[in-house]
Parts: structure tokens; sequence; C-alpha cells
């Protein structure tokens, strides 16, 4: 009997047998449970009872990633092994060869040439199979021989880690390699590369804290563990229970370090997607179809028909008014979120990607109010915190550095004002994104679409075209306060917005903006369809208008047309209703 459990089985049967089940069967690290390995393979390496992505190979990693199974080895630079002499309960190079025998590989680094969505790229993996992923001077070397042949060939570099970190046996050589590493991550910044980093589980230590986290976009797998320090590290130092989340792919996201966590089996077309619009490939402007919500247009709001300028107020704060994210779904074709300020959060209140805005790849930056109450408190209303203007800060820096029109959509009654905003540097960060704007070395495009409040709004508003919807508005201060403290009673409101000048009229009038987009008769609210029809051509053209003009003199136009502003200024103002107010 091949396979019996007698007592006197052969040795060479009760090794075939374990080989066999070996080949058959994979026991899950996460819920225990053995999986039948084709149902494991055809599941992209996931265990199909409990959802775990196991660690996959570099083979199967490019299989994954590059189209048609189809790809080139890179061959990685050779060094002499074990520098240090190091050895604990066997010899470093013992380790080596044990790893070299059940891997096939060289080292911890393999990368491959081959094309994703049709575009050439090279994907560099970190093999957690191999001494744990650990990071010596091989990995090193690989690593920035791979991203130097990505630069001689002007493809985009994916990097995909899985790592416990530095290499021990290598000890202070192996801790070089994050300055090495990081060095050769700044040539493919300074060279424009799109730099996209792959976070797989687990990734730690040294490697979270040098080339994978300066990646132009961070993609977390799905399920990933990442941190520096270990968990039980951790717990151990500040003697307490951490949460159940904490280093998962998701924690990360909340915490403003990763773009987007997505599953295993959506990677291949997401990073398709990205490099689609990083590496400006063309495509015909998808055709704008929005649907108007219903609403109840009999409906009178409060406060209607006071007087002009604060019926343009009521119609920019209208509840069926499009916001950002209709905007995005109407106008902008193979729309990606990006997420995080790389620092603290990711505000949904400051929402951020990158698409084709009729055609042209774009990045485009907007505050989103939300629509239901639940959507609207996720949002704050539109108003971010320091980690969202931060944010818009880094979406900045990316347009810059692949030259892609910038667009903000901005529509917020201001800043958010609140205790954790002031503690993070809320001033700080409005200022940062004023100056980040006004230098950022490609066409920028703001736009009014609703409430332009005060420098919450002028954050991303200092564009080469300010431009405004017909209905929105721009002021210092909601006219409601502005008539509380003024006139010291709220049932000013009317007269002051007459007297601030705060409509798309009165600012075209002032010089402040560029352009008035017109709205449908009765507002943006009305016609969603015919709202997103004039405003997608109005920025296009105004892009295409600013592509006539080399990136290198835009900041210096953009500062010269916001230092004439407001000069010489003299706009008839009304007189106040009585002396007594």
């Amino acid at each position: 009997m091949l396979f019996g459990k007698k007592s006197g089985i052969k040795n060479r049967n009760r090794e075939r047998y374990d080989r066999v089940r070996r080949l058959m069967w994979i026991k899950c690290e996460s819920c225990g449970r053995l999986v039948y390995y084709k149902d494991y393979k055809d599941n992209k390496y996931i265990c199909p009872r409990c959802g775990r992505a196991f660690i996959m190979s570099p083979k199967q990693r490019f299989d994954l990633l590059f189209d048609d199974n189809s790809w080139e080895r890179l061959n990685p630079p050779t060094i002499s092994d074990d520098p240090l002499n190091f050895e604990d309960r066997v010899s470093y190079r013992e380790r080596l060869d044990v790893a070299r025998s059940e891997t096939g590989c060289y080292d911890a680094v393999s990368s491959a040439d081959g094309t994703i969505g049709g575009i050439p790229s090279t994907v560099c993996v970190l093999n957690g199979y191999f001494m744990m992923g650990s990071m010596g001077r091989a990995a090193g070397d690989a690593i920035i021989a791979a991203m130097e042949h990505a630069i001689d060939e002007r493809r985009p570099f994916i990097m995909v880690t899985s790592s416990g970190g530095a290499r021990m046996q290598e000890n202070i050589l192996s801790l070089m390699q994050m300055a090495r590493t990081t060095a050769a991550v700044n040539k493919l910044h300074a060279n424009k590369i799109p730099y996209i980093v792959l976070l797989t589980d687990p990734t730690f230590g040294g490697v979270t804290a040098s080339f994978a986290m300066l990646g132009d976009i961070h993609i977390a797998e799905k399920g990933a563990r990442i941190g520096f320090a270990g968990r039980r590290v951790i717990e151990q130092n500040i003697r307490e229970k951490l949460p159940s989340n904490f280093q998962t792919a998701d924690y990360l996201y909340e915490h403003g370090m990763v773009d987007m966590v997505v599953a295993r089996g959506d990677l291949h077309d997401t990073i398709a997607r990205i490099l689609s619009v990083l590496t400006k490939q063309p495509r015909e402007a998808k055709t704008i179809v929005a649907q108007t919500p219903a609403h109840d247009a009999s409906k009178k709001m409060r406060g209607m028909g006071e007087n002009d300028a604060y019926d343009k107020v009521l119609l920019a704060r209208h509840e069926n008014r499009p916001h950002f994210l209709d905007y995005i779904n109407g106008i902008v074709d193979e729309w990606t979120y990006l997420a995080g300020d790389r620092l603290y959060a990711e505000d949904s209140a400051m929402a951020s990607g990158i698409g084709y805005w009729r055609g042209i790849p774009s990045v485009i930056i907007g505050q989103e109010q939300g629509r239901t109450i639940e959507t609207r408190q996720k949002h704050r209303f539109g108003m971010p915190n320091p980690d969202g203007y931060r944010k818009a800060q880094r979406m900045m820096r990316l347009a810059e550095k692949f030259e892609l029109p910038l667009i903000s959509l901005f529509d917020t009654a201001g800043a958010f004002a609140g205790r954790e905003g002031e503690e993070r540097g809320q001033s700080q960060a409005v200022a940062s994104s004023i100056a980040t704007g006004l230098s950022v070395k490609t066409p920028y495009i703001a736009v009014n679409v609703g409430q332009g409040g005060s420098g919450g709004a002028i954050a991303i508003g200092t564009g080469d075209r300010v431009l405004m919807m017909e209905n929105a508005i721009y002021s210092v201060i909601a006219p409601e306060s502005c008539a509380s403290i003024l006139w010291r009673d709220n049932k000013y409101r009317a007269t002051a917005s007459a007297a601030m000048k705060l409509t798309a009229r009165d600012m075209a009038d002032m010089n402040v903006i560029d352009e008035i987009v017109h709205e449908p008769a009765g507002g943006a609210h009305t016609d969603w369809q015919t709202t997103m029809e004039l405003l997608g051509n109005a920025v296009a053209r105004q892009i295409e208008d600013l592509r006539g003009i080399p990136v290198e003199e835009l900041p210096a136009r953009r500062a010269d047309k916001f230092l004439a502003m407001t000069r010489d200024v003299e706009i008839y103002q009304p007189e106040h209703v009585s002396d007594e107010h």
C-alpha cells in the first residue's frame, strides 16, 4: 500500500507521500484549514475559505501584473557573499545556499520587463520566500540596477514589496541599502519616471522606511500587513494592546499613507489605468452622460427673491446642485481616486485623483460636500482639515512632475474650523497650498463651481485661469455672518450679499476671474447634462490655450496675474439701510 499508515511504511514512500500532499494541498496560515492547491492557484494564491492572500513568488507576480503572462527577466548584478563572515547557529553562506536552492533565485530581488495595459514597464519584486525578503547588498544592487534600467529605457517602474526589513547578517552594509535605494528613487523622480509601489504582505522595517514609501502612487494589496516595527515589539514597548486592524492595508489608508487598497485580482487593471494617465496615452473624450436627480422644483428656498446677489448665494448652496464627484462621474473617463497626505490621514472633504478630462490626461482636485446626511458628515460638508490641503499639495506636485494639467473644482464654505485642524496646522496647510499652486510648472485651471469660501477656497484657487460658474459665489465670509457682525442682525444677509459683490459677474468686473461658465436657465441643479457639457468644454478649451505656453513660464505669469489683481478697483457700494445699523 503506497500511501498507507502501516508502521512499516518505507521511508522513500513516506517522502513520496509528503511530496504529493504538498503539491495537492496547502495549509492556510490564517484559518488553518487545508486548501486544495488547484483552487488556491486558480484563486490567485488567495485562500478561498478566509480570503488570506499568500506570498507570491516573483514569477507569479510577473504573470499577475504583465499582459498575457508575457515578460522577460532581467539579470541581477552578482556580488561576493558573506562580507562579514557572519555565523549564528549556521553560517550566513549556508543560509544563502538553502534560500537559493529552495527559490531558484540568486537573492531576494527579481526584475522583469513586459507591458501593462500595453505600456512597456519594469516590475521589481521583493521575494518574501528568500530569507523573508530581507534587504542586503545583493538586493540593494538589484533594485538600483532595475531602477537605472527603467530610467535608461524610459519605462514606468513598479516596485512590489514583501519583506521583513534589513538583513541582520550584513548589519551596517544592509542598513546602507536604505540610503542607496533612496538615492536611486530620487533619480527616478528627477527623470520623471512613473514610480508605483505595490505594498504586499508583509512589508516592514528598513524597506518601508526607504524606497517603499517614496512612490508617486502607493497601492496596498488587500489584506497586507505594513509597518515599521513589528506589532509585538510595539506592544512590548508601550505596554498596551493595539487595535485589531493596526498596520493593516485599511489602517494605512485611513492614516493617509497609501492611495488605495486593491484586491489582488484587480491589480493589473488598476495599474494599467494609472499608467495610461501618467504616460499620457491618447484617448477620445468620453460622451458626457449625466442624469439630473429628481427634486421638488416647486419648493421655494427661504430668502429667494430678496435680491439678485442673495439669490445667487442660495443657488450656489442648492441641495440638488452637482458637486465634485458628480462632475467626475459625468465628465472624467478612467478616473482613479488617490488618497492620503502621506503624513497623517485621508481627508475625504478634499477629493483628488487622475483621469481623462474630455480626453486630456489630468490631475483633478476639489472639495466634495456630499449629498445625503451620511455623505455630508463623511465629507465634513466640503470643509477640509490640514490633511486635505496637504493632499492637494501632493497632487499639485504630481501634476508638475508629469506635466499633466491640474484642474481644481473648489466648492467649500471654508477650511474646517476645529481643534484637530488647529493642532495639525490649518493655517500653514492653507498657506502652503496657495504657495504650491502659484509655483507648479504645469497648466493650472481653477473653477469655482459653487461656494468659494475664504482661504479654504483660494487654497486651491490660484490657477493660471480661474473660471466661475454663473451661479457660484466667492467671498471672504458667508453673507449671514457678515450681516451678523457688521449690521448686527442676520436679517440683513441679502443687503450684505449685494454689498460684498460676491457674484460671478462681480468677480469678472474686478478681474478676479477669467471666465464665467454659463448654467442652464434655472441653474445647474435643473440640468446636470447641460451644466457638465458647458463646464467640461470650457476647461478643456482653457487647457488647450495654456499648452501653447512653455511650462517654465507659467509660474511667473501666474504670479504676475495675482500681483496685479485688486489694483485700481472702484465699484459702487450701496448705502447702508439705516444709520443705526
